[in-house]
């Protein structure tokens, strides 16, 4: 005879079901990892009681580094270099007490870091994976000093090639590795950025002929490409090379909206990270010359692009570059994406369903209905009250399994 799967229902709870509904009383029923029912008066083998709770579906952060464990540049060049992936492990697990189920790596992890949580030999979110950063030399992932040193965040090993490429067929070269190392999604810088040393976020790089060579192999292999992209420039060029999403989007101009509400491509504003880097330096991380006075620098600029992006209708996802940041802070993004104008019921949607949706996983979780897997998060209070989420946050499952609480 066939076994009778067993049936959870989690019961007297109000549910926010990602698909843009209003918070309501709902039952919900659990088995073999998927959510089988929504309604009330709902059975099953086993009953948990959730009254007073709220639950959502889990967290998806588009945009981590599990591989970067803070940005000292003295500690960093100091630590053996098998540290970090047991950093990984505790960073993936500091992830997951965010409530947050699904990530996006956009440099550092490789195929071994991802299967392992996969495997569950390693206590993490999901993963998606781009391996490494392709860059220019003198880009935002060249690490060279003028000493001769270079201070790279994530140097190459035989599970994650060498980011620093020019001209095309290096590009086209590169790109084949990084999808034969097994990457899910294809990053690349197209502008500088606060952490490099010797570039700045308001120059583009990479050419259109670079770019086109890039674009040709990920749409061979059917896989996405994010772009590391704040100058006006670099936007420019990453959009209309064809690329799915724009992390930072710091010098976004009304014609970079325009073309990212045409090419319907994505912005992950990472609104934290200038934030994260000022920390670092007040408490006493070394860090390159010029990189904390690049951080004061964008803040302002970051926060009216994302105000004016959001105000236009562009297609926002939650993104944190946490590793710039400590893990587990993740959700401190969320009030700041409010403050640039979502409502706070936006601001969680683009955490869960539009995050998702980024990732071309919105048939499987991201909102809380018969058939998705049951990536739920369990909070206690106001589900709104954004800058009190972590803490309330009473229990974790991943697949129906509860990992946390």
């Amino acid at each position: 005879m066939a076994r009778t799967l067993a049936r959870t229902v989690l019961s007297g709870g109000r549910v926010f079901d990602g698909t843009g509904s209003a918070v309501a009383e709902a039952d919900f029923v659990i088995s073999d990892g998927k959510i089988v029912d929504v309604g009330a008066g709902l059975d099953g083998d086993e009953q948990v009681d959730i009254s007073g709770l709220t639950v959502l579906p889990g967290f998806i952060d588009c945009h981590v580094h599990v591989m970067v464990s803070g940005i000292d540049l003295v500690r960093r060049l100091q630590r053996p270099f098998s540290y970090q992936f047991f950093q990984a492990a505790a960073n993936l697990a500091a992830t997951l007490d965010c409530g947050i189920t699904t990530v996006r790596d956009a440099g550092g992890a490789d195929l071994g870091v991802q299967r392992a949580v996969a495997d569950g030999l390693v206590d993490g979110p999901r993963m998606q994976i781009s391996i490494s950063a392709l860059s220019q030399t003198g880009g935002h992932g060249d690490g060279w000093l003028p000493s001769g040193m270079t201070t790279f965040l994530l140097t190459p090993h035989p599970g994650r090639p060498a980011g620093l490429v020019d001209g095309p067929e290096e590009m086209r070269k590169r790109v084949r590795e990084i999808i034969r190392a097994g990457a899910d999604v294809i990053k690349v810088h197209t502008s500088g950025g606060v952490l490099s040393p010797r570039d700045s976020p308001k120059h583009a790089q990479f050419g259109p002929d670079e770019l086109a060579a890039l674009m040709a192999e990920a749409n061979a292999a059917g896989l996405p490409v994010m772009a590391h992209a704040q100058a006006t420039d670099g936007i420019k060029n990453a959009l209309r090379a064809g690329v799915r999403s724009i992390e930072h989007g710091i010098y976004l101009d009304d014609e970079a909206i325009e073309l990212m509400l045409s090419t319907g491509a994505w912005l992950v504003p990472t609104l934290v990270a200038p934030h994260a880097v000022l920390n670092a330096a007040d408490a006493g991380s070394q860090l390159p010359d010029g990189v904390a006075a690049k951080a004061r620098e964008v803040i302002a600029a970051h926060a009216s692009a994302f105000a004016r992006a959001a105000a236009a209708g562009v297609k926002i996802a939650m993104g944190t570059d946490t590793g710039v940041g400590p893990h587990g802070t993740n959700l401190d993004e969320l009030p700041l994406m409010a403050a640039g104008g979502m409502t706070a019921a936006e601001v969680l949607t683009a955490t869960t369903q539009s995050a998702a949706d980024l990732l071309r996983i919105g048939d499987d979780t991201g909102t809380i209905m018969p058939g998705k897997r049951a990536d739920l998060v369990l909070l206690d209070g106001d589900p709104f009250d954004l800058a009190s989420l972590k803490a309330n946050i009473r229990a974790v499952y991943v697949a129906g399994r509860k990992v946390r609480g």
